[in-house]
């Protein structure tokens, strides 16, 4: 086996979801599912990685609580390599807590990730020579601005990077340094935000791409829900793509870290644009049909299996 892998920078959650039986009432108690999963965005890109049976490390923030034993222990055993990370005493380690409703779309959402302040750029200092092996590095927008800013003008000198601006929020805080990206995967509204440049059809995402990619971007991959992916590049070649609607969604909350790592595996794996689009389209079919955030059963025989179906 080849001894390259892919980086990821990034959060590392314990993910608790509760969906609604039925329309949600406000200021009222629910009756509902509960579950408890393992998440963060870039650890849960690097999962997926890691099911498709590709090498790649984390460098995230650990509590010394359940938590964050739970969050090793498990990514651990699903492939991650989870040696590099930060263990930080008297700290809780990131929970994210998600209310779905009845259909399975996120209502709301809340987060505790504020142990994540503890990636500094030293520590990235400290870990440097995993970007010398790193065929891409991928991180999630949570991070100090910084630190963002040396992942983006230092590490980007060792190998790709490639981002998910994950929030509206989160991509005001990426647009400085948005141009030293390699590929991006935003949405419609942060394609909106990092490019400057207001949206309203088709053709003024084409010119928020080309803005972005006057700026340096090389590829970008527009993610659509049902309507799928619209993808442009540097050279201008744009493509537009979707597969057959999930008809029964069970959980859309890990729809896009997997739409992100079918990006990356094609990319390492050198497959040509369409298949890149149809392996990530098919991989965020493959997270909305698990009530996990990662489908534990994701594979390339089931990603075949989702692709003949169109």
């Amino acid at each position: 086996m080849s001894d390259k892998y892919v980086l990821g920078i990034g959060a590392a959650n314990v993910d608790i979801t509760g969906k609604s039986r039925r329309q949600l009432i406000m200021k009222d108690s629910n009756p509902g599912f509960m579950h408890v999963s393992i998440g963060g965005v870039t650890r849960n890109v690097l999962e997926n990685i890691a099911r498709l049976k590709h090498p790649c490390k984390l460098i995230s923030a650990l509590g010394n609580d359940l938590y964050g034993k739970m969050i090793e222990d498990y990514s651990t055993k699903a492939g991650i390599d989870m040696s590099n990370c930060l263990h930080v005493d008297g700290c809780s380690s990131s929970t994210y807590l998600a209310i779905l409703n009845d259909n399975g779309d996120m209502h709301l959402a809340l987060s505790d990730m504020h142990i994540i302040d503890n990636i500094t750029i030293d520590v990235l200092e400290q870990r440097k020579d995993l970007f010398r092996n790193a065929e891409v590095i991928t991180f999630d927008p949570c991070l100090r601005e910084e630190v963002i800013e040396y992942i983006c003008t230092e590490a980007s000198k060792y190998a790709p990077v490639f981002c998910d601006p994950v929030s509206s929020a989160y991509a005001e805080r990426l647009k400085p340094y948005v141009g030293h990206v390699h590929t991006l995967k935003p949405n419609e509204m942060e394609l909106a935000i990092l490019s400057g440049h207001e949206i309203n059809n088709d053709f003024d995402m084409i010119q928020a791409c080309r803005v972005l990619t006057e700026k340096g971007v090389k590829r970008i991959f527009v993610s659509r829900g049902s309507k799928g992916c619209m993808y442009y590049n540097h050279d201008g070649q744009l493509l537009f793509k979707h597969l057959k609607p999930v008809e029964n969604m069970v959980n859309a909350s890990g729809a896009g870290d997997s739409f992100m790592a079918g990006i990356i595996y094609s990319s390492v794996n050198d497959f040509d644009i369409e298949k890149t689009i149809s392996y990530a389209l098919a991989c965020g079919i493959a997270a909305i049909n698990s009530e996990m955030t990662i489908n534990p059963d994701l594979g390339i025989d089931m990603i075949e299996k989702i692709l003949e179906r169109g």
